[in-house]
């Protein structure tokens, strides 16, 4: 029998979204990619309640929910709990999806998807969690945090617009630099927006 330290820890995962048939499918389909599915509710206070008591990797929320709206729920996970938030929203809805980054959402999913968009915007808004985790250690506020992680994403896209970079390297770039010349990422990110710096 294997050393259950060995055994690798799947994604957990709370989904909420008002709409049963949507709500099965995304359960069955994250199952069948190896997530596990930890709570799921049609109501967005519930899935703040659930997220809070079940402590998930993610949390999927639909915009438009009985109880709270996505953005609304966004917003207090965000603030509250160290859970990566991806966004559901229908395609008419677009306008939204500004105002749920704005609030905490890290990706996001237009409606209907295919089952190969979900895993890619669960890892994307995973992996943007990890950056927003590393940064927190250097922002003592979650008003700092916004600010910084503002300032950092508007440097990520002006490298990539400029240079080509992927994300993951613009990101890597503001790290190194960050490291090799002893200051905050934010900083770094001001000098690319303001001063000009980039990678050589």
């Amino acid at each position: 029998m294997a050393d259950e330290s060995e055994i690798p820890t799947r994604v957990r995962v709370v989904i909420a979204e008002d709409e049963a048939i949507i709500r099965l499918d995304l359960k069955e389909t994250l199952t069948d990619e190896g997530y596990e599915v930890v709570g799921d509710t049609g109501r967005g206070d519930n899935a703040v309640d659930l997220v809070v008591e079940l402590d998930p990797d993610v949390v999927i929320l639909d915009i438009k929910m009985p109880g709270l709206d996505g953005i609304e729920a966004a917003s207090r996970i965000a603030n509250s709990c160290d859970t990566a938030v991806v966004i559901l929203t229908a395609f008419s809805q677009r306008d939204l999806i500004d105002r749920a980054v704005e609030v905490g959402a890290l990706a996001y999913l237009v409606k209907p998807f295919d089952r190969s968009e979900l895993v890619p915007a669960i890892e994307v808004a995973r992996a943007r969690h990890r950056e927003m985790r590393a940064l927190a250690q250097q922002a003592h506020t979650l008003a700092d945090r916004l600010e910084v992680r503002k300032v950092i994403d508007r440097a990520k896209g002006l490298l990539v617009d400029e240079t080509g970079v992927s994300e993951g390297d613009a990101f890597r770039f503001l790290q190194t630099t960050s490291m090799s010349c002893r200051e905050t990422m934010a900083d770094v990110a001001r000098k690319v927006l303001h001063d000009g710096l980039r990678p050589s």
